[in-house]
């Protein structure tokens, strides 16, 4: 079973036929991102590109732009998505820094008659739609899963994403709810990695000297390879790290895996929600009834499907999934 399909039937979506394309083809689309700088999110960019590129060219919508502020700030994307008002969108796809910081931009864009659909990093404003997986379960699971192969617990160093996002809040937390229920394990440090592999590597390096023995690492995606990188530097047994389905750490997994039969699993958003949240901006604006909520399966690899998945992930990247008008069209209808 493929990823698409494995994604897809977790959601327990049924195919559903597509209607004709109705008034969207002067539709304009516009994509505002508020970070490009870890693999899952040029993988994002790269998915948007893909799936919206031949959307323009035959006509389904006349442009689907994309914008990427220069920080994560939010005061820059707010400015960014003014800019989007005032260039005269109809549909602004956002990934946002902050759930609240940008309410106010984007009740400005639905006050001018824009559909707003957040994705990932969602926005908490009533006028937007949201996208998301459900984040805290994703951080519970690790543990649940760590529970299932370490019994006995111990002590885990955390690794959180960029600070003041909302995904890195929820994975976050997901993760505390799961010590909590498995109380034979305990945070002993915690740090940021940005999603990224050179800023974990440079943290875990910096804290492990303070740390007591650990027996796994909890992640949010982009970090694994290089707690890995860090924790190899040492003279410290190798914890189990959960991984975050980037292609460097599922191929560092299967050489580990081959090598000493080393085991763990991987979690991840599938980069390619991107395109979910396009086909769904182009369902409002051909007014189709929508829930202002969708809910994604997030997507899990693990030791028997792992070989797999590493072979459909592009070098360099993330594995991925990718949404076509169809597959949209029935997540909107499962959700109903």
């Amino acid at each position: 079973m493929n990823t698409r399909t494995m994604l897809l039937a977790s959601a327990t979506i049924l195919a559903v036929a597509v209607p004709a394309l109705a008034e969207t083809s002067t539709k304009k689309i516009a994509l505002s991102n508020n970070y490009a700088g870890n693999s899952w999110r040029q993988a994002m960019l790269t998915s948007w590109e893909k799936i919206t590129g031949p959307a323009v060219a035959d006509g389904t919508v006349a442009a689907a732009d994309t914008f990427t502020t220069a920080e994560n700030q939010a005061t820059e994307q707010a400015a960014q998505i003014q800019n989007m008002i005032l260039q005269g969108y109809d549909a602004i796809v956002i990934n946002a820094a902050s759930p609240t910081a940008l309410n106010g931009a984007v009740k400005e864009a639905c006050d001018a008659g824009i559909t707003v659909v957040s994705f990932d990093g969602i926005v908490t404003e009533p006028c937007a739609w949201r996208i998301a997986v459900n984040f805290k379960e994703m951080g519970r699971s690790q543990v649940e899963y760590l529970a299932g192969v370490i019994p006995a617990g111990g002590n885990l160093l955390e690794i959180r994403g960029l600070a003041g996002v909302f995904v890195d809040d929820e994975i976050s937390a997901g993760i505390a709810e799961g010590v909590a229920q498995f109380p034979q394990f305990k945070i002993v440090g915690s740090v940021h990695g940005d999603w990224a592999q050179d800023v974990a590597q440079k943290a875990v390096a910096g804290i492990l000297p303070s740390l007591p023995e650990i027996v796994a690492v909890v992640t949010q995606g982009g970090d694994g390879y290089g707690a890995a990188q860090a924790i190899a530097a040492t003279d410290r047994k190798m914890p189990t790290i959960v991984m975050g389905n980037r292609e460097d750490e599922l191929k560092w997994w299967k050489e580990q895996k081959d090598a000493n039969g080393y085991t763990t699993m991987s979690v991840s958003i599938a980069p390619g929600v991107s395109t979910l949240a396009f086909w769904v901006a182009q369902q409002i604006l051909d007014g189709k009834d929508v829930p202002k909520d969708l809910t994604v399966p997030f997507l899990r690899i693990d030791q028997d499907n792992l070989e797999a998945n590493l072979a459909n992930t592009q070098a360099g990247g993330v594995a991925n999934v990718e949404y076509s008008q169809a597959d949209a069209i029935a997540v909107i209808e499962a959700t109903k």
